[in-house]
C-alpha cells in the first residue's frame, strides 16, 4: 500500500528526472498556436512537421531529424508536430494535403516545404533555409 513517503519519493524522482532531462535542438512539441506565434514574432527558425503514426515515410524521417538535432547549427530551431489524422484545422491553415510534410519558417516567413522526403541531405538543406 502506498503511503505518504512513497508518494513523496515518487514525486521527487519525477521532478528530478524532468529537471535533469536534456533539452536538445529540434525537440518536438505538439503544435501550439501561441507558442508558434511567439516563435514567429521572435524571428526564430521553425520546423512544422506533419506526421501520422501509421506513416512509413514519417517513420523514415524521424531518425534523420533526430540525427540533425545533434548538429549545433540547428540548436535554435523550434519544432512543432501536427497530427495528420486529428488536426485537420491545422492542415487547412498550413495548406497541407499529405502526412510527411515538413515546413520551415524564418520568423513569419515560410521559407520552404517538402513532402515525402526521406533523403538526409535534402532534409538538412531544407532546415538550412530556416536559419
Amino acid at each position: 500500500m502506498l503511503n505518504k513517503r512513497h508518494l513523496l519519493a515518487g514525486l521527487a524522482l519525477t521532478i528530478a528526472m524532468a529537471v535533469s532531462a536534456p533539452v536538445t535542438a529540434l525537440d518536438k512539441k505538439p503544435f501550439n498556436a501561441q507558442a508558434f506565434e511567439a516563435a514567429q514574432a521572435a524571428g526564430q527558425p521553425i520546423l512544422v512537421e506533419v506526421t501520422a503514426p501509421w506513416c512509413p515515410t514519417c517513420k523514415a524521417q524521424a531518425p534523420i531529424l533526430a540525427n540533425l538535432a545533434g548538429q549545433s547549427k540547428f540548436k535554435d530551431i523550434v519544432r512543432f508536430e501536427i497530427d495528420f489524422d486529428s488536426q485537420k484545422d491545422l492542415l487547412r491553415k498550413f495548406n497541407v494535403r499529405m502526412q510527411s510534410t515538413l515546413i520551415v519558417f524564418k520568423g513569419k516567413q515560410e521559407m520552404a516545404r517538402s513532402t515525402g522526403d526521406t533523403n538526409a541531405g535534402s532534409i538538412e538543406r531544407l532546415l538550412d533555409k530556416s536559419i
